[in-house]
């Protein structure tokens, strides 16, 4: 690696670095996608790392990286596309749906709903992922809250706080846990002693927040929903397609994308099967055109994850990396390293953050991998903007979860993030 961080390639590619990442910021204000800034920035680092590595005359070296980069991002499109695939049909399927019907029609009180929706959102957001969580569990707050304001704000704070939680301690609860475990830092089982402290992350704000929410129940409104036939097929292909990821990249020592794409194969075969035998039955229900769900995957957010990790990558190859490194991890220690890093996901989003650090590489022991595994997961949740659950949600609740309803529990979810770093160094002690 050549260090290009003062040379005039490096500064120029580091200046639109930010100016793209401003205008990801800003993507609501101005109304451009955030995959649309950071693609263009991508490309126009890697020319001027081209230039500024052909100037010095390892133009081959420059090449080699860019093909290590498209190998790493090629594995996470694949595992990801597999992975919102069978979201969107379990949602075809109408399976989210009798899952709100049946919590809408319980007739908790407002005190007991704020309870379950987020102690579900815990635990699903590691089998689904944070994103699809928060947008199925707030769709039962917006529906059983329309007599509460405050409760729509708190519980959306909650389903925010409790999904990134959830989502720390499994590999395929965030795209930062993926990226760690796809890189070989940490084994499959490894994830799970992060329950205890991403579940106190969670308690701790939501214990605050109980006491405002409302007593009352809401109106009560009775709605039947049935799934589509071979949803429960569904649910349980997608069961078996993560089992065999982690059988690939841990007994066939393969990359676990190449198991997803095998649980692929599961859910089209599934999907044949339900159209025949539909056509038999003349049971439009049944029906299931699997490549219509791979057709509505969002795109956009699977080309900004192309465009962050390329122009972070990018800034890597000019030396960028490697100086953050040299003052955070040796300068601070990795602890306070971790700390800072997860914290600054509450304003960054955490996976460029997360890939930064990866390519850093620093040594690390297994306690210190698993630190910021948990802090850039739960780092976002300290404010609205920190994760895509909490820009989802202030779409979803527009004009009621905003920035400032949740700045205004930022002290507790904060205290949560304390406590969360406080009790792993605790119970994982031996692994620092």
């Amino acid at each position: 690696m050549i260090d290009l961080t003062t040379h005039w390639s490096g500064l120029l590619a580091l200046a639109i670095f930010l100016m793209a990442y401003a205008l990801v910021i800003f993507e609501e204000a101005i109304e451009m996608r955030k995959s649309k800034p950071v693609l263009l920035a991508a490309g126009l680092i890697w020319a001027l790392v081209a230039i500024g590595y052909g100037m010095a005359g390892q133009a081959e070296a420059a090449n080699e990286q860019a093909k290590h980069i498209i190998l790493e991002y090629g594995e996470l499109l694949l595992f990801l596309l597999v992975a919102i695939t069978y979201v969107n049909t379990l949602e075809e399927r109408r399976v989210f749906d009798v899952l709100r019907a049946k919590l809408v029609s319980l007739g908790l009180s407002y005190r007991a709903l704020f309870w379950l929706t987020g102690g579900i959102a815990f635990p699903l957001s590691a089998v689904l992922d944070n994103l699809t969580t928060a947008l199925v569990m707030g769709a039962v707050v917006l529906a059983v809250g329309t007599g509460s304001r405050l409760f729509i704000a708190l519980g959306c704070i909650n389903i925010v706080v409790a999904a990134n939680a959830g989502g720390a301690f499994s590999p395929f609860g965030d795209i930062t846990t993926l990226m760690v475990w796809q890189n070989g830092k940490l084994s499959f089982w490894e994830f799970f002693v992060l329950f205890v402290p991403s579940l106190i992350n969670w308690l701790i704000p939501a214990a605050a927040m109980h006491f405002a929410i409302p007593q009352t129940k809401p109106s009560g409104k009775q709605e039947r929903v049935r799934a589509k036939p071979g949803a429960l097929g569904v649910i349980l292909l997608f069961a078996a397609t993560i089992v065999t990821a982690v059988s690939f990249k841990n007994f066939l020592h393969l990359p676990p994308a190449l198991g997803m794409m095998l649980g692929l194969g599961y859910l089209q075969i599934w999907s044949f099967y339900l159209t025949r035998t539909a056509k038999k039955r003349d049971d439009a229900d049944m029906l299931l055109d699997s490549f219509k769900e791979i057709q509505r995957i969002e795109f956009d957010t699977l080309l900004f994850f192309f465009g962050i990790i390329f122009a972070v990558g990018g800034l890597g190859a000019m030396g960028y990396l490697a100086v953050s490194s040299e003052f955070l991890y040796a300068g601070f220690g990795p602890t306070t390293a971790n700390i800072i890093i997860g914290a600054l996901s509450a304003i960054v989003d955490n996976i460029p953050l997360m890939f930064a650090v990866l390519k850093m590489d620093p040594q690390m022991t297994d306690g210190q991998w698993l630190l910021i595994t948990l802090t850039c997961g739960v780092g976002g949740s300290i404010l609205s903007i920190g994760s895509a659950a909490g820009v989802a949600l202030m779409g979803q609740a527009k004009g009621i979860y905003t920035f400032s309803s949740h700045l205004k529990w930022s002290w507790a979810i904060a205290a949560g993030y304390g406590a969360s770093i406080v009790a792993h160094r605790i119970i994982n002690a031996p692994l620092f």
